[in-house]
């Protein structure tokens, strides 16, 4: 009887009933999931930092023959030619030039990549409203991540350019680089090419993010029905054509940037300001206007495979954490 006067108290018409609900149905569970992707921020940054570091540590060489091409002045290399370029560095430097600066890259892209791809999947959900077509959303989400990334990455990234030139006589590693620079050319030197760096990544990053949604919604609506057996090799397309094509867009000014990253260094020229446009003025009148696209192919070697590489271990990464999301949900449940 208790448990009569109970039910009849709470449900005193007799026509309303409580609704069972499904044994697995869990609120906060479906809560978890759905947000960001169902990955954590720690989880993002930690497949954005793996992917980030691979990308740059397996393209490295071909990045140092393009900072070779791209420095002005009494450097060793002079000539547009990749070929010459890298036989220039093997003669002079040996096989080891081309990975020095290497460690600087490793400190430096973990932890910006983690950034990045933070970053910019917090801002594709906000500006998407979950529609997966949104381009515009992916674009700007893009130059949101860059410019966050940067601030990061730019002081390691001037380190490496400069071990990168010079040779064992210049700087003894990483952290005499770094205590150097400090103590001859101050502080703002580390961050001399950050406006340039943005101007460049804001476009190429636009471009490249919007790039590699529009190929990969494409590449996936072409054969739905086998779309999770080819995903790895849908990833990889889709970001070397991201890659590239943001690439070859942005080569003018990646050359300013290492020109203001590497002043003063083996020879390169200094400037009296970090003006862009000073900059391309003394690239032309030294080398004509070719001058501008110097490493333009290199640059694009290294993108195509290394965005290819980069997308490839970044959603590998999200999938190993969806995976273990999904068993550390299930083992809740039962």
């Amino acid at each position: 009887m208790a448990t009569d006067a109970t039910t009849t108290s709470k449900f005193p018409n007799p026509e309303f009933r409580p609704i069972p609900q499904p044994p697995d149905y869990h609120p906060e569970i479906t809560v978890t999931a759905t947000a960001n992707d169902g990955l954590h921020f720690w989880q993002f940054m930690i497949a954005g930092s793996i992917a980030g570091s691979v990308e740059h540590m397996a393209m490295f060489p071909v990045d140092t023959i393009k900072t070779h091409m791209q420095a002005l002045g009494s450097c060793p290399i002079k000539s547009a030619s990749i070929g010459h370029a890298y036989r220039s560095i093997l003669q002079t430097q040996g096989p080891a030039a081309f990975y020095r600066g290497i460690a600087a890259m490793g400190l430096g892209a973990g932890p910006a990549h983690a950034v990045y791809f933070t970053v910019y999947e917090s801002c594709k959900k906000y500006f998407s409203a979950d529609d997966p077509k949104n381009s515009l959303a992916h674009a700007v989400s893009g130059v949101f991540a860059t410019v966050a990334s940067d601030a990061v990455f730019t002081p390691m990234d001037m380190v490496k350019q400069r071990l990168q030139l010079g040779n064992n006589r210049a700087y003894r590693g990483v952290w005499d680089c770094v205590k150097r620079v400090f103590r001859q050319e101050g502080i703002g030197a580390f961050y001399a090419s950050y406006r340039t760096t943005v101007l460049m990544n804001a476009p190429f990053t636009a471009v490249h993010f919007a790039t590699y949604e529009a190929v990969k919604r494409g590449l996936l609506e072409v054969s739905p029905d086998s779309a999770s057996d080819e995903r790895l090799v849908v990833h990889a397309t889709a970001g070397a054509a991201a890659g590239a094509l943001a690439a070859a867009v942005t080569t003018p000014l990646d050359v300013v940037k290492t020109q203001l990253q590497c002043q003063g260094v083996c020879g390169c020229d200094r400037f009296k300001s970090d003006s862009i446009s000073d900059v391309i003025r003394v690239i032309v009148k030294k080398d004509g206007y070719r001058g501008v696209m110097r490493g333009w192919i290199p640059r694009m070697l290294f993108h195509a495979p290394a965005a290819a590489i980069c997308w490839s271990t970044y959603e590998a990464g999200k999938s190993f954490f969806h995976e273990l999301n999904n068993r550390q949900d299930s083992g809740t449940i039962t």
